[in-house]
């Protein structure tokens, strides 16, 4: 029998089928044995490629921050650094919502994974280049992983039911068009984070007159 052209397994054939079983059916879902069955493969195979079923979640997470856009962040990008944190956060948010039960295993932090790393010391970079002392730059990256993946985390429209006589008034005078919400989730949701992004921009603004501002303008 001829040998086939391509390899029956390989890295990228994992972490495609792991992030498709991640996004239908959450973490949960993945072990070595429903993988190997999925793959067409015998389960010691994919021992081959990666240890164990955190080495491969920690791949289909490294796939995830693979999307996030970086250019803004580049030393010939025009952006200044609010907006460059302002348009990397959107895309951030954009790959974390298309993927959203991996955000758990994003939130531990970037570890080794190469893409989780890139980010990282892309927002770090830009933000010392802007001119904030590198503590403040490492609050910075922090601050906004810590807002970026909690918008990720969970929906707050979809927190109440579409039952417009679940909650009575004499309980709750202020909710009578909360059942309204689960219908306007993606608006909802989204308004909130960019009314919370510009509002953690706007107050980084002012701290950058107050601190990085002041280091800026003592450079000779």
């Amino acid at each position: 029998m001829a040998r086939p052209r391509k390899p029956l397994l390989s890295r990228d054939r994992i972490v495609e089928a792991a992030g498709a079983l991640v996004d239908a059916e959450g973490l949960d879902a993945v072990s070595t044995r429903r993988l190997a069955a999925e793959l067409g493969v015998s389960g010691p195979s994919l021992y081959n490629h990666f240890r164990n079923k955190d080495e491969i979640l920690d791949a289909v997470a490294d796939s995830v921050s693979a999307q996030v856009d970086l250019s803004m962040f580049e030393e010939d990008d025009p952006r200044d650094w609010p907006a460059a944190l302002h348009d990397w956060a959107v895309s951030y948010r954009a790959a974390l919502a298309a993927h959203p039960h991996i955000v758990p295993v994003l939130a531990q932090g970037p570890g080794r994974r190469p893409a989780g790393l890139r980010v990282a010391d892309a927002v770090f970079g830009a933000m010392v280049r802007a001119g904030w002392p590198p503590a403040q730059a490492t609050y910075i990256g922090a601050l906004m992983r810590y807002f970026i993946t909690g918008s990720a985390l969970g929906s707050f429209a979809r927190g109440f039911v579409d039952d417009e006589t679940a909650y009575d008034p004499a309980d709750y005078p202020h909710l009578g068009q909360a059942h309204l919400l689960a219908d306007r989730r993606q608006q909802v949701d989204e308004g909130a984070f960019e009314t919370g992004l510009r509002a953690l921009l706007d107050g980084l603004a002012f701290q950058y007159e107050r601190t990085a501002g002041r280091t800026v303008r003592a450079e000779p």
